[in-house]
This record gives C-alpha cells, sequence and structure tokens, in this order.
C-alpha cells in the first residue's frame, strides 16, 4: 500500500498527489509513468511523473479528474493508501543531450509532465524556452516553476484571459516565423495540440517529441491496448514510448482508439454522479 502524503488543487478539475513509494522514486526518471490501482476493485490506469524526491522517497501525480477512477483518486486525501503504484515504466526521456535550444510546450495538464522532463533538459545545460498553455487563465498550472527553469517563459489561454489570445501553436508558430533556431521541440498534452504543434514544425524540419496518452491495460507490452502507429510500424507505448517523434505519430488513429470507450466511461461518470451527490 501507497501512502499519500500530501494533496493540492490547482484547479476545479486537476489534482496533485504526493506518494510515498520510495522503490519508485529512487529510480524513476523524467518522462516516465506510473500504473496505478486505487483498490482491489478498481481498474490499473497510467499517469506520468510530474515529479519525484529520490531523499524522501515520493512520486508526484498531478491529473485531471476526466472519469470515475480518476475522480476517485482525486477524492482521496493525505493518509488514505493506494493498492497498486506500479513503476517507473515506459523509456526515459532523452534529456542528458545538449540539444541547443529546446521548446517545451505545455497544454492543459499536460504541463505537468513538461516540468520535469524541461527542468532536466536545462540541468543538462540547453537553452530552454517553455510555453504553457491552457483554455482558461484558470487551468494554467505549474507556472511559477515552469517559468522558474525558463531562459524564456510564455503563457496563451483560448480565450485570453491571460498571457497570448491563441493557442501554443501561436506562440510557437511565432517564433518560427522569426527565425529562431530551435533544435528541439517537446510537447505534451491533448492530442489535437500535439498534432497541430508537429504541423507547426514539420515544414520547418524542427525535431518534435510528443508523450502519448494511449489506453492502456497492464503498461508492460502484453496487452497491445496502447499500440499507436509511428513511421507506418505498430508500436506499444508503454514499452516503446510514451514518446515518439511527432512528426511520425498516427495523431488520428490515436484520437479514434481513445474515444473507443467513450459510451462505457460515460455510464461509469453517471454512476459515480448518482453515489457522490450529484458531483460528475
Amino acid at each position: 500500500m501507497y501512502e499519500i502524503v500530501d494533496k493540492k488543487i490547482l484547479n476545479e478539475v486537476t489534482k496533485m498527489l504526493v506518494v510515498q513509494a520510495p522503490e519508485v522514486a529512487r529510480v524513476c526518471k523524467p518522462g516516465q509513468f506510473i500504473m496505478i490501482r486505487i483498490n482491489e476493485t478498481g481498474e490499473r490506469f497510467p499517469l506520468t511523473v510530474a515529479d519525484f524526491n529520490r531523499e524522501k522517497g515520493t512520486v508526484t501525480l498531478t491529473f485531471q479528474e476526466v472519469g470515475k477512477s480518476t475522480k476517485l483518486l482525486g477524492s482521496m486525501n493525505v493518509g488514505d493508501k493506494i493498492q497498486d503504484f506500479i513503476g517507473p515504466l515506459g523509456r526515459p526521456s532523452p534529456t542528458d543531450k545538449v540539444y541547443g535550444t529546446v521548446v517545451a510546450v505545455g497544454g492543459g495538464c499536460g504541463s505537468a509532465i513538461v516540468y520535469p522532463v524541461a527542468r532536466a533538459f536545462k540541468e543538462a545545460g540547453n537553452k530552454l524556452i517553455v510555453i504553457n498553455g491552457a483554455r482558461t487563465m484558470d487551468l494554467l498550472i505549474y507556472r511559477k516553476e515552469l517559468e522558474k527553469i525558463s531562459d524564456e517563459f510564455y503563457e496563451t489561454t483560448d480565450d485570453g484571459t491571460c498571457g497570448t489570445h491563441g493557442f501554443v501553436t501561436t506562440v510557437l508558430g511565432d517564433l518560427i516565423k522569426q527565425g529562431r533556431k530551435i533544435d528541439l521541440v517537446f510537447a505534451v498534452g491533448p492530442v489535437p495540440m500535439m498534432k497541430f504543434v508537429a504541423k507547426t514544425t514539420e515544414e520547418a524540419k524542427i525535431h518534435t517529441m510528443v508523450s502519448l496518452n494511449s489506453i492502456m491495460v497492464d503498461g508492460t507490452g502484453m496487452c497491445g491496448a496502447c499500440r499507436v502507429t509511428v513511421d507506418g510500424q505498430m508500436k506499444f507505448t508503454c514499452v516503446d514510448g510514451p514518446e515518439f517523434d511527432g512528426h511520425k505519430v498516427d495523431f488520428n488513429e490515436l484520437m479514434e482508439r481513445l474515444n473507443a470507450y467513450v459510451d462505457q466511461e460515460a455510464i461509469a461518470n453517471e454512476e459515480w454522479a448518482k453515489t457522490h451527490g450529484g458531483a460528475k
């Protein structure tokens, strides 16, 4: 059992939990993920590591409450325990290399995943530009953390309530048009966002890595549920990723697969609402 030792509510849909998991924290690296099962009857689902502290033996998870399992996880408090906490899984981000100028792009909850990777890029000696985006100002997260490690920091909101009025690709596109030297773009966020980040950088031939959030069952390459097409070949997000070349990912297929269980998810959310006072 893995105890929750800290909890923060970042906004109305996003929670942050710090979990005591010394075995995982000891070997965890930026870009990897955890498979969680909250209790004996719960489903297994992946969450990418938002941070880790080897000395304290803790792992930080930041997530949005979108379905029954994440809502249940978000309802837990300090002192509560998680049944299974398996990891670290997946390939770590290649952050030990000096690329030159790295642009880290985070959208919504993806900004939490970007943070440890961007920090590692900076510590390796890269110049770091961060673009942090969300639909509205209240949904922007990790603002202080990302700004602190950045050489240049930009924020965007769809509704213009903070920073640039537009999308992360608005700022990214402007940087490219200005002729800025960019050696690598690393993006995490909703699949449509990552798709258009990749389209924005493709013509300029800027190497672009994206972290995918495929549906997973076991997280170890046995079930095949997380398969994604990359450069015309089938890959498993859990063992071959979660990071891939954004110019080679079949995003349309990925979005179709992510919608495979929409009806079942809706039923589970309705049941959750009925048993939790109408909270959806």
